[in-house]
């Protein structure tokens, strides 16, 4: 096993977007949490108010050397809608936004790439409002959220399915 990498996506409901990248070979482990408001150790209950600034995001831990941070991108794009503004199927607010926060400077470069990439391609009939950030503070989400599809699977989350 190589260097382990992170990276930080914000898609909509983290239980869904956990669930998905959880699937990928190469996926060594998945936290979801809370990243880009100004609150310190935020609780669901205060990013669910909209006050905070935070998205919900899932932190992925990777090996580089069995999936590209590249592949990883192409699984965010295809579980989301990238055009929709702070919203997410029925989920609305700014915590539910779509955001790359990029650990170093080849995943800004590469989100960047991928995202001006994928708006020349017109596969979305309007603009991608993907916010692409530095990385701050990762805030864990309460343990009863981690793997919550996995514990629940009776329930569901909006999100657009790729398998």
């Amino acid at each position: 096993m190589g260097k382990l990498r992170k990276a930080t996506f914000g898609a909509g409901c983290f239980w869904g977007v956990e669930d998905a990248f959880r699937r990928i070979d190469g996926v060594v482990s998945t936290r979801v949490g809370y990243m880009g408001g100004h609150m310190e150790d935020p609780s669901y209950e205060d990013v669910c108010t909209g006050l905070t600034g935070h998205a919900e995001v899932v932190e992925v831990t990777f090996d580089p050397d069995i999936v590209s941070y590249s592949d990883l991108l192409d699984v965010f794009w295809s579980i989301h809608d990238p055009t929709s503004l702070n919203r997410q199927g029925p989920d609305v607010g700014e915590q539910y936004r779509s955001v790359i926060f990029y650990h170093d400077e080849e995943q800004r470069r590469l989100a960047l790439r991928s995202r001006d990439e994928l708006e020349r391609s017109g596969r979305f009939s309007r603009e991608i409002v993907t916010a692409i950030e530095p990385a701050g503070t990762f805030y864990e989400a309460e343990e009863y959220h981690q793997q919550y599809l996995e514990k629940n699977p009776r329930r569901r989350c909006y999100i657009r399915r790729m398998f």
